[in-house]
């Protein structure tokens, strides 16, 4: 995998294994230490590279936190279960699986927290994570419409609005549930929301 930060940058051929290695201990050390104890040097030992290996790849620590756990979420897939409402169900239960990992939980807790006083920090778990898991999203609504189930969007700037508002429903309503309430994503709760979800989404698709 390469980081988001030094793509490009020319010197020798990147080590896949070097940066797995590192995100790896990024998120292991975010468990046992937090945010405030992780240190580049402790990543470097845990991950069996050299200090300024970390360096040479990303400029500090909120760059390679954010790439740690953008990794995590890189692993969400939307399984095909044939129908809207069996894909969004499919889809949450991996992302509650996911935010119910003590490294995944950690590491985005902390960027969140960190993010609310820095800007570039915000915008790098914007780019990194939320834009890139858009994807999810996007495949959601074109199977959707190919089978009927949702109407199309011919308007490019509608359509990407309509994306946005579904990433923020969903991916809002699983953190606060998991990772704010405490509660489990369980069938009751998954029926439920899904339903009230397409609800929306079909009255959305109908409006004048």
């Amino acid at each position: 995998m390469q980081s988001r930060t030094t793509a490009g940058r020319p010197g020798r051929p990147r080590s896949a294994a070097a940066d797995a290695a590192i995100l790896a201990a990024t998120r292991e050390a975010l468990v046992e230490l937090g945010w405030s104890g992780l240190t580049l040097g402790d990543v470097a030992s845990r991950a069996g590279v050299a200090k300024t290996t970390l360096y040479r790849r990303w400029a500090g620590k909120n760059e390679l936190v954010v790439d740690a756990v953008a990794e995590l979420f890189d692993e969400l897939e939307l399984p095909d279960r044939g129908s809207l409402a069996a894909d969004i169900e499919g889809v949450v239960l991996q992302f509650a699986a996911l935010l119910s990992r003590p490294e995944a939980r950690s590491g985005l807790m902390a960027v969140i927290a960190e993010s609310v006083l820095d800007e570039a920090l915000r915008e790098r778990i914007r780019v990194s994570i939320v834009e890139r898991q858009k994807r999810l999203v996007r495949t959601g609504r074109a199977r959707a419409q190919d089978r009927g189930e949702l109407p199309p969007e011919p308007d490019p700037d509608e359509a990407a609005r309509t994306v946005g508002l579904i990433f923020d429903m969903v991916a809002g309503a699983v953190v606060h549930r998991t990772l704010v309430s405490g509660q489990p994503v369980d069938e009751e709760w998954l029926h439920g929301f899904t339903r009230v979800l397409l609800s929306g989404l079909v009255a959305a698709g109908t409006g004048p």
